[in-house]
């Protein structure tokens, strides 16, 4: 019988990291794959990129409605446990051997809260890691508690994974699966964005890519309001992309497009697909926001960086981030500073942090070939400092 492995997906940013994962997954003919989509890929608010995943032939096992219509702080509790209820009916339908969770969206929660009744083992891509101005922090670490398997992108990660108690052989660093995506796929020339998107990348512009920061959600407007203001002072093209489904994120969107239909040298792109998004990265000339692309991907095409708050601190960072305050002229600074000749030549080479492009076959091989026993589901605690880990003889061997 093959093995079916579940996975989740909530928005375009963890359906591109899973996606070399997903595909693996599929052409193997010893396992099912099972995928479970939700959150703003079924909402025509955010595009309905469930379209996208059809288009790649992935084959969804379930559409799991939980979005409410709004991102106060009551919407999203409400969908949170709306997904809960969804999930929990699903997998009453047809429950997955195994179930992979990535990062740390609410989404991902409310499926790993609904697996627990079910004995459900879950892998989880990205634990360990930081972003401490965003809700995402708790409910990450909250994943990794839930979780029987840890895929994580370095060892710094590892050893955070280990302190909360986890026992070491489940956790290997495989580095971060998007990246095995960048590797794989051509990028496509500025001819080709323009053709296919409308981008106009001539001369290079910013891309601007920044979401809500969800602890401080109540300052979300002066936030957005302090980086337009520091765009509009740089006085470059600007390129755009979607906020994620997080408290406030319609409050920044709306402020981004209202700045956008006043400046013809601003363009704002809904929804791209892994290879459009890289290939807008790799044309343009720096990036300006607060994602965790800028961090995770951005360095392996030498791509200057003006990371913006506390979104991401606490996160491994590579020489290609500038951090900067909310302040306009703080940003603005740190724009000029990415700008420059000489910052962008000392990138050249830099080396990435998050790994090399393999992550998916050492992620996959673990899922195909772990015991499904009871050592995996009865997790014991590790009390004080754990045993060092025992190296893997190969990318994707579970320790003994």
């Amino acid at each position: 019988m093959r093995r079916t492995i579940g996975v989740v997906t909530g928005d375009r940013a963890d359906y591109g990291v899973s996606l070399p994962i997903l595909r693996r997954i599929h052409a193997d003919p010893a396992l099912a794959l099972a995928l479970y989509v939700t959150g703003s890929h079924l909402a025509p608010a955010f595009g309905r990129t469930v379209e996208a995943i059809e288009a790649d032939g992935m084959p969804i096992a379930e559409r799991v409605e939980m979005l409410e219509p709004s991102d106060a702080p009551e919407g999203i509790a409400v969908s949170m446990g709306r997904g809960v209820i969804g999930f929990a009916r699903a997998f009453a339908r047809r429950r997955p051997d195994l179930l992979l969770v990535v990062a740390d969206r609410f989404e991902m929660q409310a499926a790993a809260l609904a697996a627990l009744p079910f004995t459900i083992p879950l892998a989880h891509v990205h634990g360990g890691e930081l972003t401490a101005g965003a809700m995402d922090d708790a409910l990450r670490h909250a994943l990794t508690k839930f979780s029987h398997l840890h895929f994580v992108a370095t060892e710094a990660y590892a050893r955070r994974v280990i302190q909360m108690g986890e026992e070491p052989w489940r956790v290997v660093v495989t580095g971060a699966p998007s990246l095995d995506t960048l590797r794989a796929l051509p990028l496509l020339s500025p001819e080709e964005l323009r053709a296919r998107f409308g981008i106009r990348l001539e001369p290079p512009p910013l891309l601007v890519t920044y979401h809500p920061v969800t602890l401080e959600y109540e300052d979300a407007s002066w936030q957005i309001g302090q980086l337009l203001a520091a765009l509009e002072a740089a006085d470059r093209p600007v390129v755009f992309t979607r906020t994620n489904a997080d408290t406030g994120g319609r409050a920044v969107w709306g402020a981004i497009e209202a700045f956008a239909a006043r400046r013809p040298s601003a363009q704002i792109v809904a929804h791209l697909g892994a290879q459009a998004y890289f290939s807008l990265m790799a044309a343009a000339a720096a990036m300006v926001g607060n994602s965790s692309s800028a961090l995770v991907e951005a360095p392996s095409i030498g791509l200057p960086v003006v990371n913006i708050g506390t979104r991401q601190d606490g996160r491994v960072r590579a020489e290609n981030v500038i951090d900067v305050g909310y302040r306009r002229d703080e940003i603005l600074r740190g724009i000029t500073a990415a700008l420059s000749p000489e910052f962008r030549g000392r990138l050249r080479g830099l080396a990435n942090p998050y790994g090399d492009g393999r992550a998916s076959e050492a992620i996959v091989k673990v899922l195909k070939e772990v015991p499904l026993d009871a050592r995996l589901i009865r997790k014991r605690f590790v009390d004080g400092t754990p045993a060092p880990r025992v190296a893997a003889d190969t990318p994707g061997t579970v320790p003994n």
